[in-house]
């Protein structure tokens, strides 16, 4: 026979869209598990007793099952113990694996062991484990990172806009003076470049042709996204990873709170936000140099100069310019944010996280922006 008691988690002034917080006792024999479903980071949970027909002796076996616990916070760790610890004390078998990492440790070091009986270790820490491989890492990042996101979509995330707000100030008008610089020197030396051999066919006039579709198109994008390797994924990397180090990750972990959700997300939507803002500023930046290239060095027209301009920019030049600026800056928020979380927990290991949080970024840019040329140069675009 199958017992389910389920009992009301959250009191009438907390009920709304994700009130759905519940818990229930499932099992006959020696054969039971506690059921932990929805939202229980509201208020303070009021577990249900356990029933009347589990037995209290070493022959009943208690397994907690939360595959269907969306959310939880701290609280629910007190209300956890205050059912389990009778239970412990009269010598049933618990099983903790199915709960959620941040409680599995402080529970099996706060429950009661029964007379005689040795304290069973802790879970290994993450640290103690075979270390994964590189690109397993990196996928399940990915995937957490997408689960984070649907949550945002849903109003159902723990990030918070003023997080998002300060990046978007951190990594786009920080960054703009050094991507101007750069922009215009490289937008400089291809205008003189190209000048140079158009001159000897007395084609000077393709100037702007050159300069604008190799800026806007390619350059930009490209100067944007090492810029953003070198000074925001690498930040990105050191502050994170000194978070891991001085187990502040751990702490969040240990209060509900989704690391993802609470430092990578914002993040990472802060450059999908800045990214394209900041390859559109390196674009106008190149072209003004190169424009003043070919009028003050070589005699073309202004106004030529500027009817050729808007004419090579009447294409898909600049769509593809802002969507390769957009992933290469996605690509240096990625980087980060996944050496930081798997960055060691001394000086050394975060200052080679921040390393090579910049050298993948750029490797990752590089092998995007072959791919997306390619891709755009068999659709045609």
């Amino acid at each position: 026979m199958s017992h389910a008691l389920p009992a009301p988690l959250l009191s009438p002034r907390q009920t709304g869209r994700d009130a759905a917080g519940s818990a229930r006792w499932e099992g006959e024999g020696s054969l039971w598990r506690l059921v932990l479903t929805g939202d229980l980071s509201r208020g303070e949970p009021e577990l249900p007793r356990p029933p009347a027909e589990l037995a209290l002796n070493p022959e009943t076996q208690l397994s907690v099952d939360s595959t269907a616990l969306s959310h939880w916070q701290p609280p629910l760790a007190g209300a956890l113990w205050q059912r389990l610890a009778p239970l412990a004390r009269a010598g049933v078998q618990l099983d903790l694996a199915g709960l959620p990492r941040g409680l599995q440790p402080l529970l099996h070091l706060s429950l009661p062991q029964p007379a005689g009986a040795p304290r069973k270790p802790a879970p290994a820490a993450a640290d103690d484990v075979a270390p994964e491989p590189e690109w397993r890492k990196t996928v399940a990042l990915v995937g957490e990172v997408l689960g984070a996101l649907g949550r945002l979509l849903r109003s159902r995330s723990a990030m918070r806009m003023s997080d998002w707000l300060w990046q978007i100030e951190q990594t786009g008008p920080r960054s703009l003076p050094i991507v101007l610089l750069v922009s215009s020197l490289v937008g400089l030396i291809v205008a003189y470049m190209g000048a140079e051999q158009l001159q000897r066919f007395g084609a000077q006039s393709f100037i702007a042709n050159l300069v604008t579709i190799g800026v806007v198109r390619e350059i930009a994008a490209l100067v944007v996204g090492i810029v953003l390797a070198g000074r925001v994924g690498a930040a990105f990397a050191a502050q994170i990873g000194s978070m891991r180090a001085g187990e502040e990750i751990d702490a969040l972990t240990t209060l509900g709170i989704d690391p993802v959700e609470h430092l990578v997300l914002p993040r990472m939507l802060a450059l999908l936000v800045t990214g394209p803002l900041l390859t559109l500023c390196a674009g106008v930046a190149g072209l003004g140099v190169g424009m003043a290239v070919a009028v003050g060095m070589y005699d073309v027209p202004a106004m030529a100069y500027l009817a050729t301009t808007r004419e090579a920019l009447a294409g898909w030049d600049l769509f593809v310019g802002l969507l390769k600026g957009s992933v290469y800056a996605v690509l240096v928020a990625l980087a980060g944010c996944r050496q930081g979380l798997n960055a060691g927990r001394s000086a050394q290991a975060v200052g080679e996280a921040t390393t090579a949080a910049v050298v993948q970024a750029i490797i990752w840019m590089v092998v995007a922006a072959s791919l997306l040329t390619v891709i755009f140069q068999r659709l045609g675009v």
